[in-house]
Protein backbone atom coordinates (compact mmCIF):
# COMPACT_ATOMS: atom_id res chain seq x y z
CA UNK A 1 0.00 0.00 0.00
CA UNK A 2 1.13 3.31 -1.15
CA UNK A 3 0.56 6.87 0.19
CA UNK A 4 -1.61 7.73 -2.68
CA UNK A 5 -3.71 4.83 -1.70
CA UNK A 6 -3.78 6.18 1.91
CA UNK A 7 -4.91 9.49 0.50
CA UNK A 8 -6.97 8.28 -1.95
CA UNK A 9 -8.77 5.54 1.79
CA UNK A 10 -8.77 9.17 3.55
CA UNK A 11 -10.56 11.08 1.23
CA UNK A 12 -13.62 8.50 0.74
CA UNK A 13 -13.93 8.08 4.32
CA UNK A 14 -14.33 11.91 4.44
CA UNK A 15 -16.82 11.90 1.47
CA UNK A 16 -18.70 9.12 3.20
CA UNK A 17 -18.75 10.84 6.62
CA UNK A 18 -19.95 14.38 4.54
CA UNK A 19 -22.76 12.28 3.11
CA UNK A 20 -23.69 10.81 6.43
CA UNK A 21 -23.95 14.18 7.95
CA UNK A 22 -25.88 15.63 5.06
CA UNK A 23 -28.11 12.79 5.15
CA UNK A 24 -28.84 13.31 8.64
CA UNK A 25 -29.60 16.56 8.49
CA UNK A 26 -31.94 16.14 5.91
CA UNK A 27 -34.21 13.96 7.92
CA UNK A 28 -33.97 16.23 11.27
CA UNK A 29 -34.88 19.07 8.65
CA UNK A 30 -37.81 17.19 7.43
CA UNK A 31 -39.16 15.51 11.02
CA UNK A 32 -38.66 19.64 12.33
CA UNK A 33 -40.95 20.36 9.96
CA UNK A 34 -43.56 17.93 10.04
CA UNK A 35 -43.49 19.22 13.64
CA UNK A 36 -43.92 22.84 12.46
CA UNK A 37 -47.05 21.92 10.66
CA UNK A 38 -48.60 19.99 13.28
CA UNK A 39 -48.40 22.57 15.95
CA UNK A 40 -49.44 24.66 13.20
CA UNK A 41 -52.40 23.17 12.63
CA UNK A 42 -53.04 22.51 16.17
CA UNK A 43 -53.00 26.10 16.75
CA UNK A 44 -54.92 26.96 13.75
CA UNK A 45 -57.68 24.15 15.88
CA UNK A 46 -57.62 25.59 19.16
CA UNK A 47 -58.03 29.63 17.83
CA UNK A 48 -61.09 27.63 15.95
CA UNK A 49 -62.16 26.22 19.01
CA UNK A 50 -61.80 29.58 21.21
CA UNK A 51 -63.37 31.60 19.15
CA UNK A 52 -66.54 28.96 19.02
CA UNK A 53 -66.72 28.70 23.14
CA UNK A 54 -65.46 32.00 23.39
CA UNK A 55 -67.64 33.74 21.17
CA UNK A 56 -68.15 37.95 21.81
CA UNK A 57 -71.04 36.89 23.66
CA UNK A 58 -68.89 35.92 26.21
CA UNK A 59 -66.33 38.42 26.79
CA UNK A 60 -66.43 39.34 30.11
CA UNK A 61 -63.52 42.19 30.32
CA UNK A 62 -63.59 45.65 32.10
CA UNK A 63 -64.19 47.09 28.56
CA UNK A 64 -67.54 45.48 28.37
CA UNK A 65 -68.83 46.11 31.61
Amino acid sequence: MNVDDVVAEKIAAARARAEAAKARRAALNAARQRGLAHRHAQRLRNQATARTTDGPANNTTEETQ
